[in-house]
């Protein structure tokens, strides 16, 4: 082995262990990297930048820029009204909400798929009473299943393509991906549905009917003089006010007794958990009060609903340490959390990942301190995002897709997406640019010069010579089940575009050992890169989905083995019968 090869192995290796640690930002990692393979002489200067440059990089530019559209107009809102007049059976309504992000998925990235088809889903579960966590992880599941089916699917089916028409002359077609992913996708659907109502079977737990948006949040909030909770025993507030009491504080101390005994007095200070619709409602008659913002209600001000993420560097922090939003004038209102044991003061409580955070504040200071703490906003009542209420953006997107599945360049397709967008109103380029995700966008085109030193420096050559030794490669079957297996095996731990930079090289190699198409090989990395069920941490839509359905981390292993075990015995032998 040379030094060149011996260096890029290690620098991957130290970049995949900081990637799976979620210690360091992702592109800061992205980027030291990318300048440590100049320093070691692995591609030469001008080939530093040129992932930016990449047709990749900017068709998923493109691509989100295209979803922050579709994800304000109000489409589907009229179909979930008519689905649910026809009273459908839960299992159905889990099905088909999970098929529509699925769908959906097939045309844009899994996490914008998410995003538009949660909502109806929760609205249809509570008009059906169909509880939360029956809903929100196949919806997740769903969305990651779609990315199989076509080229935009999902970042790794156009590293893959990139990468088979650099060796071969000519990428993946946009459906090709299609003959393995839509069964696979399928099945996964269908069995991830049929599977929660038997892992999730019980209601949801607030005792009255909460709208859509609506998720069970603590707080903290004081009894004012006219409250209609004074003189109520705690034992009483979860039946006559649908809250559940933590902690009731008088003066400056606790309130110690049983919770039959305790009643509430004016000016006290009441913990508590409940649906955040309860707690409006309450605010709204006066029955508890916020305490005053610090900084008073500045201009901009508005209300963000916002997820801590695994890289966030909140995990593990109080509510009263977070400095990143009191120095800036963001107060911290309420907290949904996974923990469950709830003690002490509100400012007491432990952040963990997949908890979602309530802030107040002016808008761009709360932008700041998310982007600074890597947190991932969810939703604002700030009125800066109206609801598009047409049907042109998603008719442009389909143009879209058609032109690139005839044959367009997809970067091009959807650049003249974005153009007529633009043109039309519908989307502000400048704004739409400083929303998106970038360091997911650096990290992807910072791994793009290290990825091809993989095969440039003869890395892939040894490593497939050692994987040679654990399988007859000889024999393609083996070699496209061992690049299958080794892709999922990585995704739950480092990003799924990270994951086919990586492996492609490795699977050309398999395939010009063994004298063989790459095709299948490469299938096998894009199908195995997105097949990510079995951590919440592995993909952004199961962190969300951990937070919105107040799931555990069993939960996630106890309904994603079987369909990791379904979905990867079924894309081998679909790959092996018709890419071989």
């Amino acid at each position: 082995m040379s030094f060149e090869q011996a260096s890029l192995l290690i620098l991957l290796l130290a970049m995949l262990i900081l990637f799976s640690l979620d210690r360091i930002r992702i592109e800061v990692v992205s980027i030291a990297g990318l300048l440590g393979g100049y320093a070691l002489g692995l591609y030469p200067a001008d080939q530093i930048f040129t992932g930016f440059a990449s047709p990749v990089v900017i068709t998923v530019v493109e691509i989100l820029l295209i979803v922050q559209v579709l994800a304000r107009a109000k489409l589907f809102d009229s179909l979930a009204i008519r689905f649910a007049a026809a009273r459908p059976s839960g299992f159905k309504v889990i099905a088909g909400t999970s098929a529509l992000a699925g769908f959906m998925s097939i045309f844009m990235n899994n996490i914008g798929a998410f995003a538009i088809t949660l909502p109806v889903a929760l609205r249809l579960g509570t008009v059906l009473a169909i509880p939360r966590r029956q809903l929100v992880m196949p919806v997740s599941f769903a969305a990651l299943l779609g990315g199989l089916v076509s080229l935009i699917g999902t970042p790794a089916n156009l590293l893959v393509s990139d990468a088979l028409a650099k060796a071969t002359g000519t990428g993946f077609h946009f459906f090709d991906f299609a003959y393995v992913g839509l069964p696979v996708a399928i099945a996964g659907i269908l069995l991830i549905a049929f599977r929660v109502q038997r892992l999730f079977p019980e209601p949801d737990e607030t005792p009255v009917k909460i709208s859509p948006a609506a998720r069970r949040i603590v707080v903290q909030r004081r009894i004012p003089d006219a409250s209609p909770l004074i003189g109520v025993r705690l034992s009483d507030c979860p039946v006559r006010f649908g809250i559940k009491p933590h902690a009731l504080i008088r003066g400056d101390s606790f309130v110690f007794g049983p919770v039959d005994q305790s009643m509430i007095e004016p000016g006290d200070v009441l913990l508590a958990e409940g649906a955040d619709t309860v707690f409006a409602g309450l605010a709204a008659t006066q029955a508890l009060i916020a305490d005053a913002h610090p900084h008073g209600l500045q201009p901009d001000f508005t209300r963000v609903e916002a997820v801590v993420m695994p890289e966030s560097t909140l995990v593990g922090s109080r509510v009263r340490s977070l400095e990143v939003f009191h120095s800036r004038g963001v107060a911290v209102t309420a907290l949904s959390m996974r923990a469950p044991r709830i003690e002490g003061r509100f400012l007491d409580l432990q952040l963990s990942i997949g908890d979602i955070l309530t802030l107040e504040g002016p808008r761009i200071a709360i932008g700041e301190a998310l982007e600074e703490s890597e947190c991932l906003p969810l939703a604002s009542t700030a009125p800066s995002e109206p609801a598009l209420l047409s049907w042109r953006p998603f008719a442009l997107f389909a143009c879209g897709v058609a032109a690139s599945a005839a044959g367009l360049r997809p970067d091009v397709a959807f650049a003249g997406v974005v153009l007529v967008l633009a043109l039309l109103n519908h989307l502000n380029i400048r704004q739409a640019m400083a929303d998106l995700n970038w360091p997911i966008i650096i990290m992807l085109a910072a791994m793009i010069p290290i990825g091809q030193a993989v095969a440039t420096t003869g890395a892939a050559e040894t490593i497939a010579g050692w994987l040679s030794l654990v399988v007859p490669i000889t024999y393609p079957l083996f070699g496209i089940a061992l690049i299958l297996f080794l892709s999922m095996a990585l995704t739950p731990f480092v990003n799924n575009a990270t994951v086919a930079i990586v492996l492609t090289p490795i699977a050309l190699e398999f395939a010009r050992a063994g004298r063989h198409a790459p095709d299948a090989y490469l299938i096998a990395v894009a199908a195995g890169a997105s097949l990510d069920f079995l951590t919440p941490f592995g993909h952004h839509n199961n962190t969300l989905a951990m937070g919105i359905g107040g799931y555990r981390f069993g939960d996630f292993l106890r309904a994603g083995w079987p369909l990791a075990v379904t979905s990867y015995g079924l894309a081998l032998l679909l790959t092996g019968l018709l890419w071989l």
